[in-house]
């Protein structure tokens, strides 16, 4: 039985672009694209560990709005259960620790990115119902 991931996507919009980050060489689905997060840990909301991750990924805190979306996708190494919320930075700018790279696109430019698959059902739906 594959194990269950449950995980936290930021989706931080900023001037009306939205931040991208591309998954680095040496992380499972390397080079594909992403909304930054990561793993919910034990006792933590969804809110508090997608705080926490920008905090510690990005060095830069976020205020959380809506749910996006809710999306299980079965990997090769597990079923990851993928919630993404609408943020807003609130302090700092996201810096490079984790990421290869990082880009602002507005949402009708995000489907021309390589996403992971878990992320896609997401980048569908801002693009039809997001005008930012």
């Amino acid at each position: 039985m594959k194990k269950d991931i449950h995980v936290v996507g930021a989706v931080i919009i900023n001037n009306g672009k939205i931040l991208c980050a591309q998954r680095g060489p040496d992380k499972s689905l390397p080079y594909k694209w992403e909304f930054p997060g990561g793993k919910i840990e034990s006792g933590e909301t969804p809110q508090e560990a997608l705080k926490r991750e920008i905090n510690e990924e990005m060095h830069c805190k976020i205020e959380i709005g809506e749910k996006v979306d809710h999306t299980d996708y079965e990997y090769d190494f597990g079923i990851v259960h993928l919630t993404t919320y609408i943020c807003k930075l609130i302090e700092g700018e996201p810096v490079l620790t984790e990421h290869a790279e990082i880009k602002w696109l507005a949402p009708n430019e995000l489907e021309l990115l390589d996403w992971a698959p878990a992320d896609v059902p997401a980048i569908e739906k801002l693009a039809n119902e997001y005008s930012l």
